[in-house]
């Protein structure tokens, strides 16, 4: 293939490959042509020109293939228009030539049609270069179309559409031939030609004034004709056509008609021809007038579905603003074509016509029209509907019967009505909560005109009326419960009216319908009213015949309603129902007779009625009823079921056409499916649909007629019955289906099977299910008969279903003799059989053998199933048999998986070839090897991207393949291309070129085809989730590329082969329309006009990806994106702003020719988004706003950060970095919080909430001091206000709440009275709080309000936290100034800063209130989270905030509430330290206790709240605060937020902080020892060290408490002792020392701590070193670490205090061993000397042990010193410097050492090993080269030799005191150089100065000899003094000091010593001198302030 990327064709290559594989190479080099052709350097393209003329048009007479001469006319055209074009005429001539000739055999017919593409190909590239030529060359086009075959004709008029396309008006004098040719070509019976034909006359439109003027009647009529027996692709091109002439007659291009003198269409015109398709069909102008009128002859189906979609085809190119000014018009006329009697002729065509207008109304007005456009629609259909009402009632109430037509009036009228309401309610329904001023505008009067349809006199208009009620409520649910109120009243009014009764059923049974998607739900009464209501009708029914029907089926309806509710409110009622159910069926046989023998029909229908009501939903029939039934036994006509599609595997659409499911216009195609009465569903059909769940992907509920549904039924049930009938049954009922089928004949036959093989299917699938068997071998033989008869059968869907139930038959079977049988069966056939039925038949079973049992069970067959069905593909002759083996093929190549890739190779030969020759009108057959190709990629899978020659031919195979794919003119094919390339770029990323594929994705994005549309999303989802930069890039070349194109004049899409986008208007935007917005801005633009739940969430997932990894380096761009989307919700604006919309425009228009700029008024509005984007697209952008928040947090804190950001702008101007961008942020989230959707305020204030929390705490670098988000408060106020009106719903409420806390407690806001404006908020709505249960009138369930008022309870818990936090903080800061707390602080210099306790003086007041509340919600989730078996203890009438109703509800507000709660609760009782009682509480708020339940805690019924006393009281509420903080920490599920966890340990440590609680948990040792099991359980699951460390701080109050408590007990037993002589041993261990694991705290505290320090720590635990996984690390600790070890070894040195004597024996050796552990470890020597926590925390350990008193009894003597001694060892042996060790820090060291000598002398004293080692320790202190740890070092020593036990002390002064004299004698001779050394030095010269003072008076002389000639020796002379350092002359000062000061201190010794050396005395007092005169002139010098430095020293040194 690489031979084949040449610029001139490589023909020694090609002569060298074999026959077959010369096509594919000679399409390989047309490829790399088409791509290096425009790159290419125009001369070198000159310089080869001649010979690349002759190399293609030598391929043109070699018969190429479809794909071939498509790529070789494209590359010729594009040679001449990029080089020189003097040879041009020639090579034109030579193909008119060739088109001439005369050969019309089937060999010459693929070089006659290369050459018609070469013609069409140079007149679109050229277009009036040519001119010259084109009269001769469209005769001789439209003359070769009159004798040529199917495929020529629809080439030639590809050609002509794009000679047309070229010319543009140029071509004017051919135009009327072209159009009497072409036209009689639109009833061509190949439907390829019929869509050439349209796509032709749709390009001659654009310049052809006479098609919409003079012809547009005749056009009409052939569109019509056309429209007979057509297929979905000719009604989509027909459609298209007729509308957009349609379109142009009504709104003519200004072009044209400047032109010519036109007169135009009136609107009126257009309509009438329109309404007589979609009336009469295409024959009705041929017959005179009258008989047009007659009733008579059906409209043909196919015409009336093609009409349909031209009205869309016609108003969508009108465009948007055209809709909204003639709405009115055009729905008065569409509505009228439903009440014409000939579209209701029978009861299923009227469906049918409903569903086409529905069909009109839905596509146009909901895709069209803006939000504010669509409102205004809404009030004109609501006025419609107005007018035809009263029309009905005049009829109604006209009761002289003047009126005859009445009743043919109304029954018109219900129709309308039907599609009216439909409309609205859809309508209604997308715009959600924007639609709220529908319903609140009065003048409207929407809900009083939909309600009176309710009493319309048809069932189906009641109906109707009634889901559109339930589409507003769902739409609007705070009108839920007032229009089941308002129903319910009017049906107990209305009670005798029969169309009250039905009709105000059906609409409360529509809302109950509803109700479960208000996520709010609706008050728990209502259901009780409902039940009433129901009971009601059941029992008066009787007593009126005129209303029994109507009162027992509305009984019953209500009942079904009700059921939707769900368990938790039918719980209640279910005694009632089955008390009603009793009622209806005969009790005994003999009342059974009894019925039978008597009653009319009408009673009958009643009972019938009643017992089918009762049913609803449950059958129990028995199987012969069953088989009666879809054997049509006792059924004249001949229904079939409308399961078999579903049954059949969705991969066989292609076999079916039933791919129809999965257009746009599904809804209308499904009309023309061949089972019954398919696509007529309808409400009537079955009432009570109204309330079940909508079927997925349906808009209006449609349950078929019964006859179709009584089947369908009988089916499913056969399918779930028949596993369990035993073997004889279902023999039996085999071969009762065999003989049916026999018996049948003709069109019955086909019926009766196809009922048949759904309801085995139906079974077989069943089967499958159960993992249960077919049975014995005659069950088997006669379920075989059966199906292989069918595979024979004419019908193709039977032959499918035969195909499938074979498949499903070899899995259930299972055995391999059984597959092999049946494999062997087909084989022969296909051998043998030469008849398409039962090729194509057994083809397929193949496949499905393969598909059903997998690979490995078929495997023996493979290759005989594989060589015949590539025989058969290659079957030219009929394309049927190609798709069904190619649809096998594709089956077996997918079910195989790796056994098939020995077969690759071949299949994919054939498959190419088959590309490159197969017509491309045999569009099934292509998409069968699309299919195929995907297979095979799949199989080959990751070895695509190996590079082997093998490989590398495989894979560019398909490539090659997908080329030809995915430039294939049908959409499907398209799709399948593009999954093939999808698979590929999922194997081999980097072969799969996205440069190209990109651009051509886009281009799909707005392709008429619902599954192409689908594919591209799926596509650009997965290239998005490895590559969004690039996808992006490549889209945004394809909107550069647009623009130079529409400059052009021409605005052709390079991809749309043949399709002129201009008059594409399923091209929304004309052609490409990728904007600067990019691929992102059109997706989300998508957004807006897609409704197939599918593509939607693929495009959410698209962007998504895209947002992910490019949102932070395109920060401005996403942004920008979001905005524009959410700018929306502000304005709300119509479809296109028009005042503002054309000054902008005006502009642009300068830039552009004439050609473009006369465009239509339809296309004007084509380049501006479609409509302002709709409230899901806003909420969709909200959400993108946070992510885009969280992701900025993710990549880098400059993001936060004012100052660096503008820094790093700076720097670099392209820098973008969020907070630059905040006002923005701000404002993005202010205009969705205030925005009409509830779900788009919601994503407000979320964003809002994430904006706070992100941004709460970054400084305003021009205000120190200030935040930069203190300026928007007025914007976080104003979007917060409206979300605490009155209307509210609960959660917006519960958010708007929470964003206020998270405002409040942020900080930002430092002045009071600002603060106050969100305050307020939330003291208002705790005032709803308080109004207690069942008060205010509920619009919502119960739960609502819990959700509510905890929402407000946790707010405030959350503020109180905050504000506690803030007093703390105030409160141990030292106190600056004392301030007054008057307003008059404001003369104090700190305003800008809140006083201190400010916050709490706004929660303050309310304190009282709140914390009786949040007593009772936590009381209240207390009892929620009880196990289930404790149910039975709930308190019956439910909580403070619950009722027992929805407590399921309920439960989940709880719990994402009662934390902060739980938190706040402990603090109030920390701070009011648990002296306030309950009646206390309850006395500070009058007038609370009028509810019949007070909110109290613990309180037994009857007694009165003051019946407590306090200690009782704080006993319940530790025990609750205890008790829910046990339960939660117990077990956190995984998703429980963090802020939970920290939440509870922060209450838990709070509490513990009072004296109460500190007894109370340490009096029941217990709790305590359970609560520490707790928390070690949650360290397990729970590791963040936040977490950690929380629990260390909780871990310590436990210990404290427990100390406290000990102490207080000994302090008593101490006074008791002075009496008492033994005394008993208090704490843990008791004599024995033993702990008791679960009983003993000690042992408790130290497992968790353990668990702690061995997480950090691994290698403490033998077992965790040992262990094959551990590496050893020696990392330093992170810093969280450290805390966390430092805090545990704190808690461990406490606890040996908590121990008797013997216990703590038995604790210390662990304790001693970790803490030297950690020393050793921790205490790391580094560069700042800094002394990490641990190592500070384990000293202080040493210290708080070795001091222990208790320790020291007589018994535990001998153990105590034992266990110091061996301590000090270890520290010892520690401390000696390792080689793989870092060095030890030898100052924390020695301060151990230090500790042990000072603190435990009397044990160490005399132990020579250590003593030895200890000296040795302070030698190399001293001996080190840091001055550091020498200073320390002395320090230490001072202590050592300071000790009071001189035994200690003197050891050490012998082997030490010399080395320091040496070390500071050493000095004189290397003065210090830092400070840090000056101070080594100034420690020294301390310790020899102790030494002098604790020497005795006779050895004062020698001590003084050594001190004071060294301090000497540090003194300067005068020369050397002036130019001595700094520090150097420090020491000179401190040596002088000194020496000042030892001489009145030992006067008698230190003259000795100054008189045995004179040397010595002189340099003193020279010393001395000089410092006196310095001090002496320093004095003189200190009034006289400017004097400078300089001089001083001078003058010193003249003084010397």
């Amino acid at each position: 293939m690489e031979l084949a990327h040449s610029l001139l064709l490589n023909e020694e290559a090609l002569a060298q490959i074999t026959e077959a594989k010369r096509p594919v190479f000679i399409f390989e080099w047309l490829r790399f042509l088409d791509k290096v052709l425009v790159a290419a350097n125009k001369t070198d393209v000159k310089e080869k020109q001649k010979k690349l003329v002759e190399q293609l048009t030598g391929l043109i007479s070699s018969s190429p293939g479809p794909p071939t001469r498509k790529l070789l006319a494209k590359n010729l055209a594009a040679l001449y228009s990029i080089g020189d074009t003097f040879t041009v005429f020639q090579t034109l001539d030579k193909c008119n030539d060739i088109i001439r000739n005369k050969d019309d055999t089937a060999a010459y017919l693929p070089t006659k049609l290369a050459a018609v593409a070469c013609v069409g190909a140079f007149y679109e590239k050229m277009g009036r270069m040519l001119g010259s030529a084109f009269p001769e060359t469209v005769n001789n086009l439209l003359k070769s179309l009159k004798s040529a075959e199917s495929q020529g004709r629809s080439e030639i008029l590809m050609s002509l559409q794009k000679v047309l396309n070229g010319l543009g008006g140029a071509a004017a004098s051919s135009h009327r031939d072209i159009y009497k040719n072409a036209r009689s070509l639109l009833t061509d019976r190949s439907m390829a030609v019929r869509c050439a034909v349209a796509k032709c006359l749709l390009e001659l439109q654009n310049e052809a004034v006479f098609m919409w003027t003079a012809e547009l009647e005749n056009i009409a009529t052939l569109c019509f004709k056309a429209l007979e027996n057509s297929n979905y692709g000719v009604r989509v091109a027909v459609s298209k056509l007729l509308g957009t002439v349609m379109a142009t007659a009504l709104m003519p291009k200004q072009a044209t008609v400047m032109r010519q003198n036109v007169k135009r269409a009136t609107f009126d015109e257009v309509l009438e021809l329109m309404a007589t398709g979609f009336l009469r069909g295409g024959s009705g102008f041929l017959k005179s007038g009258g008989e047009m009128l007659k009733v008579g002859g059906s409209v043909n189906r196919e015409v009336r579905v093609g009409v349909t979609q031209a009205y869309v085809v016609f108003v969508t190119t009108l465009g948007g603003q055209w809709l909204e000014r003639s709405f009115a018009t055009f729905l008065s006329h569409v509505l009228d074509l439903v009440s014409h009697p000939r579209a209701t002729q029978t009861h299923v065509e009227a469906v049918y016509s409903r569903r086409c207008v529905s069909f009109i109304l839905r596509a146009t007005v909901g895709s069209l029209l803006g939000e504010k456009a669509q409102i205004a629609a809404a009030k004109e259909i609501c006025q419609a509907i107005g007018k035809q009402m009263k029309a009905v009632e005049a009829v109604v109430n006209d009761t002289s019967g003047e009126n005859k037509s009445g009743a043919a009036d109304i029954a018109a009228s219900q129709h309308v009505m039907v599609c009216a309401l439909q409309e609205l309610g859809s309508l209604v329904q997308s715009l959600n909560a924007t639609a709220s001023p529908l319903i609140q505008e009065a003048s409207i009067g929407l809900l009083e005109t939909v309600t009176s349809v309710l009493l319309h006199p048809s069932m189906a208009a009641r109906l109707a009326a009634a889901w559109c009620l339930r589409c507003v409520a769902v739409a609007l649910p705070f009108q839920l419960t007032p229009f089941l109120d308002r129903c319910a009243e009017r049906l107990n009014n209305l009670k005798t009216s029969p169309e009250a009764v039905s009709g105000y059923s059906f609409a409360m049974a529509a809302l109950l319908g509803g109700v479960h998607q208000c996520p709010l739900g609706i008050p728990h009464a209502k259901g009780k009213m409902v039940v009433s209501i129901a009971e009601d009708l059941l029992r008066t029914a009787a007593q009126n015949s005129r209303l029994s029907l109507q009162r027992t089926q509305a009984g019953w309806l209500l009942l079904g309603a009700l059921m939707t509710l769900g368990p938790s409110v039918v719980r209640y009622h279910l005694p009632k129902m089955l008390l009603l159910w009793r009622n209806v069926f005969p009790r005994s046989l003999k009342e059974l007779e009894a019925e039978k023998a008597r009653g009319d029909s009408f009673t009958w229908q009643v009972t019938l009625e009643g017992r089918a009501g009762a049913l609803c939903g449950s059958f129990n029939a028995l199987l012969r009823e069953l088989v009666a039934e879809f054997t049509l036994t006792d059924n004249s006509a001949n229904t079939t079921t409308s399961l078999l599609r579903s049954l059949c595997h969705y991969d066989d659409s292609v076999l079916l056409g039933s791919w129809l499911q999965e257009t746009d216009h599904k809804s209308i195609e499904d009309q023309l499916q061949p089972n019954s009465a398919s696509g007529s569903g309808a409400l009537e059909h079955d009432p009570s649909s109204i309330y079940l769940r909508i079927p997925a992907g349906e808009a209006v509920p449609g349950p078929l007629p019964l006859g179709v549904s009584v089947i369908d039924a009988s089916v499913a049930l056969f399918g779930v019955v028949f596993p369990h009938v035993s073997y004889k049954h279902r023999l039996q009922m085999l071969d009762h289906f065999a003989e049916c089928v026999k018996q049948a004949k003709g069109v019955r036959q086909q019926a009766v099977q196809l009922n048949i093989f759904t309801a085995v299917l139906s079974a077989l699938k069943g089967l499958a299910e159960n993992k249960s068997t077919l049975g014995p071998e005659e069950v088997r033989k006669s379920a075989l008969t059966l199906v292989m008869g069918a595979l024979d059968n004419p019908n193709p869907i039977l032959r499918c279903a035969a195909g499938e139930a074979l498949g499903r038959m070899a899995q259930v079977v299972g055995e391999a003799t059984f597959i092999a049988r049946m494999a062997q069966y087909s084989f022969d056939k296909l051998k043998s059989a030469r008849d398409v039925v039962s090729r194509t038949g057994h083809s397929l079973a193949l496949g499905c053998l393969h598909r059903y049992v997998g690979g490995i069970g078929s495997g023996q067959h493979l290759k005989t199933s594989v060589s015949i069905l590539l025989a058969l593909a290659q079957d030219g002759t009929s394309s049927e048999v190609q798709t069904w083996s190619l649809h096998s093929l594709a089956l077996i190549v997918d079910s195989s998986g790796p056994m098939y890739r020995g077969y690759v190779e071949p299949t994919l030969s054939l498959v190419l070839t088959l590309l490159l020759t197969v017509p491309p009108s045999h569009t099934e057959v292509h998409q069968c090897l699309g299919r195929c190709l995907g297979a095979i990629i799949t199989t080959v899978g990751p070895e695509l991207q190996g590079n082997g020659a093998t490989i590398s031919t495989i894979r560019s195979s398909c490539l090659v393949g997908c080329a030809i794919t995915q430039d294939h003119s049908d959409s499907l094919v398209q799709a399948a291309a593009i999954s093939c390339l999808q698979q590929l770029h999922m194997f081999a990323p980097r072969h799969v070129n996205l440069s190209s594929l990109v651009p051509s994705l886009c281009v799909h994005l707005c392709s008429s085809h619902l599954l192409l549309r689908r594919a591209a999303v799926a596509c650009l989802r997965q290239l998005a989730q490895r590559e969004a930069a690039e996808v992006c890039e490549y889209a945004m070349s394809l909107a550069k590329n647009a623009g130079d194109k529409e400059n052009s004049g021409t605005n052709v899409s390079p991809f749309a082969p043949g399709v002129s986008s201009r008059s594409d208007i399923h091209c929304r935007h004309q052609g490409v329309n990728i904007t600067e917005t990019g691929l992102e801005g059109l997706l989300f633009g998508m957004l807006d006009r897609e409704t197939d739940r599918k593509l939607c969430s693929d495009i959410h997932d698209t962007l998504g990806h895209m947002l992910s990894s490019l949102a932070v380096e395109k920060l401005s761009h996403w942004l920008m994106l979001c905005k524009d989307v959410l700018a929306a919700s502000s304005d709300m604006s119509t479809a296109t702003p028009l005042s503002s919309g054309k000054d902008e425009e005006s502009e642009k228009k300068d830039e552009m020719d004439d050609d473009t700029m006369f465009t239509t008024l339809g296309e004007e509005d084509k380049s501006k988004p479609f409509v302002a984007p709709r409230w899901a697209t806003r909420v969709f952008a909200a959400d993108c706003l946070c992510r885009i928040i969280n992701l900025c947090e993710n990549a880098d804190q400059a993001h936060f950060d004012l100052a660096m950001a503008r820094s790093a702008k700076l720097r670099n101007p392209t820098n973008d970095l969020l907070v630059l961008h905040l006002s923005d942020l701000i404002r993005m989230a202010f205009m969705a919080a205030t925005d009409h959707s509830n779900q788009l305020r919601m994503a407000g204030l979320q964003a809002l909430e994430d904006i706070i929390k992100k941004f709460a705490s970054v400084p305003e670098p021009e205000f120190p001091g200030q935040v930069i988000l203190e300026q928007y408060q007025a914007n976080v106020g104003a979007a917060l206000r409206p979300a605490f009106s009155q209307d509210t719903p609960s959660d917006i409420i519960a958010k708007a709440c929470q964003v206020c806390s998270t405002w409040i407690g942020s900080g930002v806001v430092s002045d009071l009275n600002d603060l106050r404006r969100v305050h307020n908020l939330l003291v208002s709505s705790l005032d709803k709080v308080q109004a207690g249960k069942g008060s205010s009138s509920q619009l919502y369930r119960e739960s609502a309000t819990t959700m509510e008022k905890l929402a407000v309870l946790k707010a405030w818990a959350e503020v109180y936290v905050v504000a506690m936090n803030i007093k703390k903080e105030a409160e141990s800061k030292p106190k600056r100034a004392i301030k007054s707390t008057d307003d008059d602080d404001d003369d104090f210099g700190t305003i800008d800063e809140l006083p201190p306790d400010s916050l709490i003086t706004l929660v303050q007041p309310e304190l009282p209130t709140l914390s009786r509340l949040w007593l009772a919600a936590l009381k209240d989730y207390a009892l929620l989270t009880l196990p289930a078996e404790f149910a039975s203890q709930l308190p019956a009438d439910g909580g403070a905030f619950y009722t027992p109703e929805t407590i399921d509800t309920a439960r989940l507000h709880y719990r994402n509430s009662w934390a902060p709660i739980l938190h706040a609760v402990a603090l109030w009782l920390n701070s009011t330290g648990f002296t306030c009682s309950e009646s206390a509480e309850a006395a500070a708020i009058p007038g609370l206790q009028k509810r019949s339940t007070p909110v109290n805690l613990n309180q037994a019924s009857g007694a009165t709240p003051s019946a407590k006393s306090l200690p009782e009281i704080n006993k319940d509420r530790m025990h609750l605060i205890l008790g829910v903080s046990i339960q939660f920490l117990c077990s956190p599920r995984p998703e429980e937020p963090i802020e939970h966890v920290t939440a509870c340990l922060q209450a838990l440590h709070t509490l513990l902080d009072s004296p109460y609680a500190r007894v109370h948990i340490a009096e029941d040792q217990l709790i305590g020892v359970e609560l520490l099991s707790v928390l070690h359980r949650l360290l397990l699951t729970w590791n963040p060290p936040s977490v950690q460390l929380l629990v260390t701080g909780v871990v310590q109050q436990i210990v404290r408490a427990a100390q406290d408590y000990l102490q207080e007990k000994r302090n008593t037993l101490n006074e008791d002792d002075m009496e008492k002589e033994p005394c008993p041993v208090v704490g843990e261990g008791g004599d024995s020392g033993g702990l008791v694991p679960g009983k003993s705290l000690v042992f408790a505290t130290m497992e968790l701590l353990m668990f702690i320090l061995v997480r950090h720590m691994p290698h403490l635990s033998t077992k965790m070193s040992d262990s094959p996984s551990h590496v050893a690390t020696k990392t330093r600790l992170s810093e969280e670490s450290a805390r966390l070890v430092a805090a545990t070894v704190t808690i461990l040195s406490d606890l040996p205090s908590l121990c008797s004597p013997a216990g703590c024996m038995t604790i210390l050796p662990t304790i001693l061993f970790l803490i030297a552990r950690i020393l050793k470890d921790t205490a790391i020597k580094s560069a700042d000397n800094q002394v990490p926590p641990p190592v500070s925390a384990a000293l202080q350990g040493i210290k708080s042990i070795v001091t222990l008193s208790m320790a020291k009894t007589e018994d535990t003597q001998k153990q105590w010193t034992a266990l110091i001694r061996s301590t000090l060892a270890c520290i010892l042996e520690y401390s000696q410097p390792e080689d793989s060790m870092p060095m030890p820090d030898e100052v924390s060291m020695l301060t151990a050492i230090a500790l042990f000598l000072w603190s435990a002398s009397s044990e160490i004293i005399g132990v020579q090993s250590l003593q030895n080692g200890c000296m040795n320790r302070f030698k190399n202190a001293l001996n080190s080269c840091d001055p550091w740890v020498q200073a320390k070092c002395y320090q230490l020593l001072l202590s050592v030799f300071q000790h009071s036990n001189r035994a200690l002390s003197t050891p050490y002064i012998h082997s030490l005191a010399p080395i320091v004299v040496e070390k500071l004698k050493a000095v004189e001779r290397n003065r210090p150089a830092s400070s840090t050394e000056l101070l080594a030095v100034q420690e020294g010269i301390k310790v020899l100065e102790t030494l002098v003072a604790l020497g005795e008076e006779q050895n004062r002389v020698q001590l003084l000899a050594l001190l004071v000639p060294t301090l000497i020796s540090y003194l300067l002379d005068e020369n050397s003094f002036a130019s001595a350092s700094t520090v150097s002359k420090d020491l000179h000062e401190f040596a002088l000091q000194n020496l000042m000061h030892i001489g009145p201190l030992y006067p008698h010794a230190f003259k000795t010593v100054m008189g045995a050396a004179p040397e010595l005395k002189v340099r003193l007092e020279t010393a001395v001198r000089a410092s006196q005169a310095s001090k002496a002139k320093a004095a003189t010098r200190q009034p006289a302030p400017t004097v400078h430095s300089a001089p001083t020293i001078k003058l010193k040194t003249s003084f010397f």
